[in-house]
């Protein structure tokens, strides 16, 4: 297969392909249900192939779609890891594959779940309050989340008014943080803990207990330059030295492709990984594919939004389309380089995970 065609249209095709990739590997199969349905009244659930050892002690876990609408690259990768036999592990290893950590927002063609959580802003694992956000956010409110359908609105100028008004760096860091005040809002964080995490933190809980080693390598689409990737290991999570991994792994860490445009999250998944996992050492890699400069990508979210809670929130609207482009580009050259570059890192990333000696 051509690396674009291993990309689906749709949450269903995604799941189908990936489910009879992994059975065909000879991978183990698990379905985590959820309560939500798919615009078509379609069941949703978490899906994870195991290939090795059923209780590894050496793990290379990768994750893709906690934020639903990135998933189809995500997915794309893992079919072609699958398909082409990418994942060796030895005896005592294994290789975990979740596609798609948030299928509502998948089927949706949504950032969010189906309560408008961002589930990276959703891991609070540390006793963490379910409340706050920050005080720019409280003020760009009206901006970003007008009470309004989608329209033309000026958003494009307003915004760079206000970047440069109070610096590009800070608002990004605001918008971006997560805020757990604004239940309709963009990068709400929830109230609680989400069925999809829940299920899949007891899963973690239950089959990597006896895991020593875990590299975590979560796939998402959006920030950076277009068609290149930026690995940012999390400097608050893994144990391995820094230059250690990216010699491992190939590349040289970078915060993002352009340093202006980085932030540090609230409640994101590698944080919650050494409180589900105590037992065992972990190193949390975050792979960002580039699609479009922020500005455009923050805009679809926001008419996608408005569009969800003003409009009838149908699946069939231009602002849907719109996300999903500045997400998931429909350019063959950018879809085949996104699939080269989720490869080349899971490969090593997996052959680093199997290597490592217990300390």
């Amino acid at each position: 297969m051509s690396s674009e065609s291993y990309f689906s249209p749709d949450y269903v095709t995604a799941r189908n392909r990936f489910r009879a990739a992994a059975t065909a590997a000879g991978a183990a199969l698990h379905a985590l249900e959820l309560t939500a349905k798919g615009p078509h009244g379609e069941s949703l659930s978490i899906d994870i192939a195991c290939i090795g050892s059923p209780r590894p002690e050496r793990v290379f876990l990768h994750t893709t779609g906690v934020h639903g609408v990135e998933a189809f690259t995500g997915s794309a990768v893992q079919h072609a890891l699958l398909e082409q036999g990418r994942l060796t592990p030895g005896q005592n290893d294994g290789a975990i594959l979740v596609h798609v950590l948030n299928p509502c927002g998948m089927a949706w063609l949504r950032r969010t779940n189906e309560n408008n959580v961002d589930l990276n802003r959703n891991f609070l694992m540390n006793g963490e309050c379910w409340s706050g956000a920050p005080d720019l956010y409280r003020t760009l409110d009206p901006l970003l989340n007008p009470r309004s359908p989608p329209s033309r609105d000026g958003f494009h100028i307003r915004a760079a008014a206000t970047a440069m008004r109070h610096g590009f760096h800070r608002v990004k860091q605001a918008i971006a943080e997560g805020q757990y005040d604004f239940p309709q809002g963009l990068f709400f964080g929830g109230d609680s803990l989400q069925e999809g995490p829940r299920l899949f933190t007891d899963w973690l809980r239950q089959h990597l207990a006896d895991a020593y080693y875990v590299l975590a390598l979560d796939l998402h689409t959006g920030l950076g330059r277009r068609g290149t990737d930026s690995v940012v290991p999390d400097a608050h999570v893994n144990t391995t030295p820094r230059q250690v991994l990216g010699a491992a792994l190939e590349r040289e860490f970078v915060v993002v492709s352009q340093p202006s445009a980085a932030y540090t999250v609230r409640g994101g998944l590698g944080s919650a990984l050494p409180h589900v996992l105590p037992r065992a050492e972990i190193d949390f890699v975050l792979q960002e594919i580039g699609t479009r400069d922020p500005l455009t990508v923050l805009h679809a979210l926001r008419e996608e939004n408005r569009w969800h809670f003003h409009g009838d929130g149908s699946i069939v609207h231009s602002s849907k389309r719109r996300l999903f482009e500045a997400l998931c580009p429909a350019a063959v050259s950018w879809r085949r380089r996104a699939v080269v570059l989720g490869l080349g890192l899971a490969c090593a990333a997996a052959k680093f995970a199997f290597g490592r000696d217990r300390t």
